[in-house]
């Protein structure tokens, strides 16, 4: 299943940020920075949405949605390392922002400030799902709900499947096809164009104005998440295994890497069969997030997504065990080495 947990840490510019307080959702909850050796959170004096959006940018967790204020998220403990902040937007690090200096501030644990981003907003759960399909599940008013399949179809699919960065929809499932949900049951009759940047754009009655029961909850199967290989010159078929989530491109770590998992690789790229599961960065390092660790393929799944692992950007690994594959497509490369 697409996997969440209540903090996500991302390194930038040497100053650690992580989101906590949301529960199951990775990309909402309160803000929190890493800086003279200790987590401490950001008061929400002048709290904005461009201030929002620097942390989500910085957390990869797509666009800003709210900026709370009010510790929303549940007050934290400890320092609060910044207040007035004034940030433009278009910075890089949530640190490249004006404030009145590390640990200048007038406020308490009641004002910690938090955010709501793009990402946080719907994902896939249930009983044989995986990062790209499974039960549609949306969140509102502080809650994950499920969506009814009264009207259900492909377009609306396709929304979810680009909302999460999944490819292409392949099917809209109905009757709780992956087990049913719990709570409420957020949208009914969606009729979406299939155009729509977010599930929440498209035409529906109103957030839980249904007559559905969770026997009746929809669910979606899309083509899986991009990959590509990189690294070794111009073969197409062999190089560093890159998967692309949350609209970044992170790599792969080689802990427990074999030939099963680079077998799923090589099928899912149309390069043949897996010649070598290749560790240890041979085809170079990688920058940015590592994605995925310790995957367990059997080889027989179509896609990356669909192999277990510990969750999405857990990992306890650096960018010298990335890990590679050369494919038969590829095969001349053997004699090279």
């Amino acid at each position: 299943p697409c996997l969440y947990f209540s903090v996500f840490v991302f390194f930038l510019l040497g100053a650690q940020i992580r989101l906590v307080g949301s529960g199951s959702s990775q990309c909402s909850g309160r803000v929190e920075i890493y800086l003279r050796g200790a987590w401490g959170t950001v008061c929400d004096d002048g709290w904005d949405l461009p201030d929002a959006t620097v942390v989500c940018r910085q957390l990869n967790c797509g666009t800003a949605w709210r900026a709370m204020q009010s510790a929303h998220f549940g007050q934290g403990s400890g320092n609060i390392w910044l207040d007035d902040l004034t940030c433009s937007g278009h910075e890089s690090s949530l640190t490249e922002c004006g404030h009145g200096g590390v640990g200048v501030q007038n406020c308490n644990h009641g004002e910690d400030a938090g955010v709501i981003c793009s990402g946080s907003l719907i994902r896939l759960a249930g009983s044989g799902s995986t990062l790209c399909s499974g039960r549609v599940e949306v969140y509102h008013s502080g809650a994950w709900g499920t969506v009814c399949d009264d009207s259900w179809d492909l377009n609306d699919a396709k929304v979810v499947c680009r909302q999460l960065e999944c490819g292409e929809a392949l099917g809209a499932t109905g009757n709780a096809a992956f087990g049913e949900g719990t709570g409420e049951i957020f949208l009914d009759d969606l009729a979406c164009s299939g155009n729509e940047g977010s599930l929440a754009k498209c035409q529906h009655n109103g957030f839980k104005k249904h007559n559905c029961q969770h026997n009746e909850d929809a669910g979606v199967i899309c083509s899986s998440a991009q990959i590509r290989l990189v690294g070794s010159g111009s073969t197409q078929c062999s190089g560093r295994v890159e998967i692309y989530l949350r609209g970044a491109w992170g790599t792969v770590c080689d802990d427990g890497w074999d030939l099963p998992d680079a077998t799923v690789v090589c099928r899912q790229l149309n390069c043949g069969t897996a010649w070598r599961a290749m560790q240890s960065a041979h085809f170079g390092q990688g920058s940015g997030n590592i994605w995925l660790d310790d995957l367990t393929c059997s080889g027989h799944e179509s896609s990356l997504t669909e192999c277990g692992h510990g969750g999405v950007g857990v990992q306890n690994c650096n960018h010298g065990e990335d890990a590679g594959v050369i494919c038969s497509g590829e095969t001349h490369l053997l004699y090279q080495m």
